[in-house]
C-alpha cells in the first residue's frame, strides 16, 4: 500500500503525542531519562503563581528574581492579559491543556529540573542568598519538616496550628504552639522539595498557601518559619474596581479549592467560621440515598456539617410550628437515639424523624395543605409536602435543598400506636401509647423538643438492648461503624 506524505506526517504526529502521553503517565521518578528531565539538579526554581491579570507586579517580581542565578517560571492557566513583558529567560507555563499544544506543556513538573522550588507571591523582591538559606533550613530540619516559609514585607508571619477532621469535612486553625507550625498567616515565600510539591494532588491550586498548608497537614508535614524577610514592592493602591474583582476571584478560588480538598467548614483562629457546603439556594451535598447508606459513608466520611446545620434549623422550625399549632409530636427513631446519646443529630444521620398524632394534622395549615396533595412553601422558605413513598409528610429545608424532616402520622388502636406506612426500617414497629402520655421535653439539636417519657425503653423496643450505648450506621449490612 502506498503511503502519502500527508499520511506519514499524520502518523508521525500521532506517535509523538503518544510518546508524550506515555512520559506523563509514568509519573515522577518512573519515566525513562530520555523523555523526562531529571529532578536532581541542585538549585531552586522560582514559580510565580499567585497574581491577578488585571493589576499585578508580575514583570517587576520576575525581573527581580531573574537577576539571581535561579530559573524563574510563571505558571498560569493562560497567558496574562493584558500582556505582561516578561524579562529574558523567564518562561511562561500554561497550565490549561489546549488542543494545539503537546500534552507535556500542561504538566509543569516536566519543566522544573531543580531539587527545590519556591512559590513566590506577586510583589516580592529578591534577596541574594535568602532562597539558599531557606533550602539549607529545609535540608537541616527533621524529617517532618517539608515546608519553609519566609515573610514578605515588614509584617511578621503568625504561626498557626492546623487540624484536619476529614470525617467531619472540617479544617480548624489555632495559635501555633512553640515549635509547632502547620500554617502561617501573612504573605510568605514558600519553599519545598520539587518532588514533594508535585507529589501533591493539587500542587498549584490557588490560593497557593492555603492549598499547600492543607495538603501538607493531611500528610503530617511540618513547616519552619524563617526570621529574615523578603522586601515587598512599593505598589500604587489597588483601584476600587480592582479590589472588588480581587475579592470575588479570591472567594471563587477558595470555594473551588475547598471543594477539591473535601472541606466544607473552616474554623479560623479567632473563632470565626467559613462555610463552603450547601445552603438554601443550592442542592444538598449528597444525592439519593440507597439502602439507608449515603455515599459519603462509603467514602469514610460523616454527614457534611452544612447539612447538619440545615437539618438542625429545619427541625427547630418544624417543632416550633407544630407546637404553635397544637400538634402533638415526638422525636422518633434515629433522631430520638441522637437526642438520648448526644443531645443532637447523630453525626452520620441524613434526616430527622418526628412522630405526630394523625388526628392533629388538620391543626397545622402547612400539614393540612400537604395532606391535600399540595406542596406548600411557608413564610420562611421551608417546603411542606406529602411523601411520594407513602402516608407521611416531609418538610424540606428549601425547594432547592431537599434536606428534610420526616413527619410520621401515628394513631392509637387498642392502646397501641400504629401507622399505615411501613418502610421496613428497624425502628418501624408499633409501640404502647403510654410512652406518649405524657410527652416530656428533651434537649435536641440546639433546642428543646418533645420526646417519649421513657426514651431508653422506647429505643430498646425499637432497636434492641444497648441501642444508646452501641452506636451503629443505619444499615450495618452495607457499612459498619
Amino acid at each position: 500500500m502506498r503511503v502519502t506524505p500527508c499520511q506519514a506526517a499524520l502518523a508521525g504526529a500521532i506517535s509523538l503525542n503518544l510518546l508524550f502521553l506515555y512520559c506523563a503517565w509514568r509519573g515522577p521518578g518512573g519515566a525513562p531519562a530520555s523523555c523526562r528531565p531529571p529532578r536532581g539538579i541542585p538549585g531552586v526554581t522560582v514559580l510565580l503563581r499567585d497574581f491577578e491579570d488585571f493589576e499585578n507586579d508580575l514583570a517587576g517580581t520576575a525581573r527581580s528574581f531573574a537577576s539571581l542565578p535561579v530559573p524563574v517560571l510563571v505558571a498560569a492557566e493562560t497567558a496574562p492579559y493584558p500582556p505582561v513583558p516578561l524579562p529574558a529567560g523567564v518562561s511562561l507555563l500554561p497550565l490549561r491543556p489546549a488542543a494545539d499544544r503537546p500534552p507535556p506543556l500542561a504538566h509543569p513538573e516536566l519543566h522544573v529540573r531543580t531539587r527545590h522550588v519556591a512559590l513566590v507571591p506577586d510583589g516580592t523582591r529578591a534577596v541574594p542568598g535568602l532562597l539558599e538559606r531557606m533550602r539549607d533550613a529545609l535540608e537541616e530540619g527533621d524529617g517532618d519538616t517539608r515546608l519553609v516559609a519566609a515573610p514578605v514585607g515588614s509584617v511578621p508571619l503568625r504561626c498557626l496550628e492546623l487540624q484536619l477532621e476529614p470525617r467531619a469535612w472540617t479544617a480548624r486553625y489555632g495559635p501555633g504552639a512553640p515549635g509547632v507550625c502547620r500554617a502561617v498567616e501573612g504573605t510568605a515565600v514558600l519553599l519545598l522539595r520539587t518532588r514533594d510539591l508535585f507529589a501533591l494532588p493539587f500542587p498549584l491550586a490557588r490560593p497557593v498557601p492555603t492549598a499547600l498548608f492543607v495538603q501538607a497537614a493531611f500528610r503530617g508535614w511540618g513547616l519552619r518559619v524563617m526570621p529574615v524577610a523578603f522586601p515587598a514592592a512599593r505598589r500604587p493602591p489597588v483601584s476600587p474596581h480592582g479590589r472588588w474583582k480581587t475579592e470575588n476571584l479570591a472567594e471563587t478560588r477558595r470555594r473551588r479549592l475547598m471543594r477539591d480538598l473535601g472541606i466544607k467548614r473552616e474554623v479560623l483562629a479567632d473563632g470565626r467560621e467559613r462555610w463552603y457546603g450547601c445552603g438554601k439556594e443550592t442542592a444538598r451535598c449528597f444525592g439519593t440515598v440507597h439502602a439507608r447508606t449515603p455515599q459519603y459513608l462509603l467514602a469514610g466520611r460523616w454527614t457534611p456539617p452544612c447539612c447538619l446545620r440545615a437539618l438542625r434549623e429545619t427541625a427547630r422550625h418544624v417543632a416550633g410550628t407544630l407546637e404553635a399549632a397544637g400538634v402533638r409530636y415526638w422525636l422518633e427513631g434515629g433522631s430520638l437515639l441522637g437526642a438520648a446519646r448526644l443531645g443532637d443529630i447523630i453525626p452520620w444521620d441524613y434526616d430527622v424523624d418526628l412522630g405526630i398524632y394523625r388526628e392533629d394534622v388538620g391543626k397545622c395549615r402547612w400539614l393540612a395543605a400537604a395532606a391535600a396533595g399540595e406542596p406548600v412553601e411557608d413564610a420562611e422558605g421551608f417546603l411542606w409536602e406529602k411523601a411520594a413513598e407513602g402516608d407521611f409528610y416531609r418538610v424540606h429545608y428549601s425547594r432547592s435543598n431537599r434536606l428534610h424532616v420526616d413527619l410520621w402520622p401515628f394513631y392509637p388502636r387498642g392502646g397501641v400506636m400504629t401507622k399505615d406506612t411501613w418502610l421496613g426500617h428497624p425502628q418501624d414497629v408499633e409501640f404502647p401509647e403510654s410512652f406518649l402520655q405524657p410527652l416530656v421535653p428533651m434537649p435536641f439539636a440546639g433546642f428543646t423538643a418533645m420526646a417519649p417519657n421513657n426514651a431508653r425503653a422506647f429505643l430498646e423496643l425499637k432497636f434492641g438492648p444497648g441501642a444508646i450505648e452501641n452506636p451503629e450506621y443505619p444499615n450495618p449490612a452495607v457499612k459498619r461503624l
